[in-house]
């Protein structure tokens, strides 16, 4: 057996932040590397490692993609993740590389801790934390701190109050090792240039912030970066630090609709962006069945961004439509959202 170290790159970022869509890319042009991939989703059906087995080949083949969709793995280490990592590390041939799709709420920094441990320290190296961030919501604010909150008066410049969106994505830049502001096209220039500032000056230390529209980029700037990320933890704070990682997604929740064959796709995407702008709605994802079409609707939902496309054939699986709803605490009625819906 090689004593050399297999390198694990982690792809962190909020949900929608296009982390599904730079991991496609990377099977798709791997740089001569054979690929492993294991997904995470927040949620019980999963939707994105089925969009990646989309892309299996000889580089990355299907039984290297396993999934993982009983809650985040920064909550399920010992139970899930380290086992599912060991089948990955026991295959044959030994992939070169692995990729760790992270649940959009996921902490990245008790992964990193996972590493430590002297089973797995021995046999991999996280080579980097990836974080991509959507430019356009950044820019938008979307992430920032509540100005608002009680706290936040006087003159205590050091009071802003975490919301429940800015503390994850504050844990997923201060872990990363590059960030890559995703949508690139969407912010524009001003976009992007107020995108990064607010990365920055999230960012415990100087880190490299690089445009990305439609996953698009060279494997070499995302995969041999050499981090050694598992040495250089206490430089990677969180929120969670001294209270043992606890990370519970109180502030989260998420629900599966099952719908009907749908007629008309246009009208489907409509009610979904209505749904989304009149409730605190994170993300929406999932595949519908259109009456009279052999192929699956994919419809995704970034806040009030609404994209739908026919992706592939149902063949043998039921024509059975699913969304997967994610929103704030509170947010989410089951009843009201289905008939939002159909």
């Amino acid at each position: 057996m090689s004593l050399e170290k297999t390198p694990v790159t982690i792809v962190t970022g909020f949900l929608g932040a296009g982390k599904t869509t730079l991991i496609r890319h990377l099977l798709q042009n791997p740089g001569g590397r054979r690929l492993a991939v294991l997904v995470n989703e927040f949620g019980d059906a999963g939707v994105d490692g089925d969009l990646i087995r989309g892309c299996a080949d000889e580089n990355c083949p299907e039984a290297n993609i396993l999934e993982l969709t009983n809650g985040c793995i920064c909550c399920t280490v010992a139970d899930d993740f380290i086992p599912t990592i060991e089948r990955l590390l026991a295959m044959e041939p030994r992939p070169d590389h692995i990729l760790i799709e992270t649940s959009g709420l996921a902490l990245p920094k008790p992964l990193l801790k996972a590493f430590d441990w002297p089973d797995l320290r021995s046999k991999i190296t996280i080579d980097g934390v990836i974080a991509l961030a959507d430019a356009e919501a950044v820019a938008n604010g979307t992430f920032a701190p509540d100005p608002e909150h009680p706290g936040n008066t006087g003159s205590d410049s050091g009071a802003d109050h975490e919301t429940p969106l800015s503390e994850v994505f504050g844990d997923q830049i201060a872990c990363a090792d590059l960030v890559l502001l995703s949508k690139a096209d969407l912010a524009g220039e001003e976009g992007l240039a107020t995108a990064r500032a607010a990365v920055l000056a999230e960012a415990p230390r100087d880190l490299p912030v690089l445009p990305l529209t439609d996953g698009v980029i060279d494997a070499r700037v995302v995969l041999g970066i050499h981090a050694a990320a598992e040495d250089s933890i206490n430089a990677r704070p969180s929120h969670h630090d001294g209270a043992d990682d606890h990370h519970d997604h109180d502030d989260f929740d998420t629900i599966v609709i099952d719908l009907p064959e749908v007629d008309d796709p246009d009208r489907l995407a409509a009610r979904v962006e209505a749904l989304t702008a009149s409730r605190k709605i994170l993300r929406i994802k999932g595949h519908v069945a259109i009456a009279d079409r052999p192929l699956r609707l994919l419809v995704q939902a970034v806040g009030p961004r609404v994209r739908h496309q026919f992706d592939r054939p149902w063949g043998a699986a039921p024509r059975e439509g699913r969304l997967v709803v994610i929103a704030e605490k509170g947010d989410l009625d089951p009843d009201a959202i289905r008939a939002a819906l159909i």
